[in-house]
């Protein structure tokens, strides 16, 4: 399984292995990389737009805590750690369709120390790094 690492000022470094869901969003994303952005909040959502176009493959709105994903619609790297605006009493919600790739090693909650703006680097993880 691939590996990415997640990095800000505020947070470190963060890890997330990419899942089959939505493989040939993932190998696209994966070959992209590194790539950097400034985060947006949408709730509990950090997005910010990656040159990465990808057609919906299997697309949904209702994900989980922790996931991590392509928003299709404008291409955006979505990190989802909790409830957004679209979110139900019972779901996390996003906006519209995301191509889910992965999901967060660890405590998702370390995400709720992101800044608006703060600048968030992903890159590729080796097989020797851990």
């Amino acid at each position: 399984m691939k590996r990415i690492k997640i990095s800000s000022e505020t947070i470190g470094d963060v890890f997330a292995t990419l899942t089959d869901e939505n493989p040939k969003t993932a190998k696209v994303f994966y070959s992209s990389l590194p790539i950097e952005g400034k985060a947006t909040l949408w709730g509990e959502e950090i997005y910010f737009r990656v040159p990465v176009p990808v057609p919906k493959e299997k697309g949904r709105v209702k994900v989980e805590k922790g996931e991590i994903a392509l928003w299709v619609e404008s291409p955006s790297f979505c990190i989802f750690f909790g409830k957004t605006p679209a979110s139900t009493e019972k779901e996390i919600r996003a906006f519209s369709d995301v191509n889910v790739i992965g999901n967060i090693e660890g405590d998702e909650g370390v995400f709720k120390k992101i800044k608006q703006g703060e600048v968030i680097r992903l890159k590729k993880v080796s097989q020797l790094q851990k």
